[in-house]
């Protein structure tokens, strides 16, 4: 942790915010306060993903709570990103560093060229020694809201930026085996697999009412970020310092696996499916064991309302899904195509429909 040279450090908006809603501008100084020191240092880049926009605008709107309704969220998000980035900019400025404001929707991230866009953008504003704000972009989004947690987003920007490590700072100071109220419970120091974290209490909620996150999200995200190559510090903002300084704090996910190819990563964690195809048996096969593009011929059934270059569950006879991937038709014109061959398409309908339905390039599988 001490040596990682690009860091991802996430913060929730119970660390920055009042129960109330509003930012608490101490809170959020106290964070800068860490994370200039380091983004100063020669060999070290911060990307900071910050929550904190639906609360912020709690208080300015006259909101006493979280709405629950799609319009007002928004329009917290509106008044609240902007005095959310004013505050950052404001606080990093005492330490002369720049900050770059960065909006991402899922869509922006699992389309290819939606996809390096992102990345040249966050790469750029490290390169020219600006710290990236991250957030997801509340203001227009509608299942990215419902979804409910920057956690995730903060696991894949990890893997986006290509991260040495990810902090996931919390208002709990690391993973527990049960309720951290509860008496006779502990603090787990390492996770070296999904496997250690069966048959915990690991809870649903945060406790500050502000967020929409807790450490069922966490855990997962850790996960994510893990078997994607990225280690992961799971600790309280008030040990920022530590984590970032590669002291022992909090939870420590050691990594599981290999970094995966780019944007797949997002279509299999952040996209929301519009629709389904359902794929015979050699489909099926020929998907997930030789990595195929799925074919029209190999398709039996379509559900669901889409249009070309949305995402779409591959499924099994059995309803099981398989895989997800970029559709290249939209969902009124494939049912004349099932089943048919793409050359006899092409002599019928034209050379356009020689393609694909979802090619291996847009596919991710969610088994094997």
């Amino acid at each position: 942790m001490r040596d990682a040279r690009r860091v991802v450090v996430k913060v929730g908006s119970s660390s920055l915010t009042t129960a109330a809603g509003g930012l608490d501008a101490d809170r959020v100084d106290a964070l800068v306060d860490v994370l200039a020191q380091h983004a100063g240092r020669p060999d070290r880049e911060i990307v900071l993903v910050s929550s904190g926009a639906i609360a912020a605008g709690l208080a300015p709107l006259g909101l006493t709570k979280r709405p629950r309704d799609l319009a007002r969220q928004q329009a917290a998000a509106s008044v609240g990103q902007g005095l959310l980035v004013a505050r950052y900019t404001a606080s990093f400025a005492r330490y002369g560093r720049r900050v770059g404001q960065v909006l991402l929707t899922s869509d922006d991230t699992s389309r290819r060229a939606h996809y390096r866009n992102a990345y040249r953008t966050l790469g750029q504003l490290l390169s020219m020694g600006a710290v990236p704000v991250v957030n997801e972009n509340d203001t227009v989004a509608t299942d990215e809201i419902r979804f409910g947690d920057n956690d995730r987003l903060a696991a894949l920007v990890a893997h986006l930026v290509r991260a040495d490590l990810l902090v996931l700072l919390s208002d709990v100071d690391g993973l527990y085996d049960g309720n951290p109220a509860t008496p006779g419970t502990r603090r787990i120091d390492q996770v070296r697999g999904p496997a250690e974290l069966e048959g915990l209490d690991i809870g649903s909620a945060g406790r500050a009412g502000v967020g929409t996150g807790g450490m069922v999200t966490k855990v997962e995200a850790a996960g994510i970020a893990a078997g994607a190559g990225v280690p992961v510090v799971l600790t309280s903002a008030v040990h920022a310092a530590d984590a970032l300084a590669g002291r022992e704090t909090g939870t420590y996910f050691h990594p599981t696996g290999r970094r995966a190819a780019g944007r797949l990563l997002w279509l299999a964690h952040a996209s929301a499916p519009t629709g389904a195809l359902t794929l015979d048996e050699g489909a099926v096969l020929a998907v997930v064991e030789r990595r195929t593009s799925l074919l029209p011929a190999g398709i039996a059934g379509v559900e669901g309302d889409f249009s070309a270059g949305d995402p779409v569950e591959l499924r099994d006879a059995a309803g099981r899904a398989v895989a997800r991937g970029l559709v290249n038709f939209d969902a009124k014109e494939l049912p004349r195509l099932l089943g048919r061959s793409t050359r006899e398409l092409a002599r019928e309908l034209g050379p356009a429909y020689e393609r694909e339905v979802v090619h291996r390039d847009d596919l991710v599988l969610l088994r094997s």
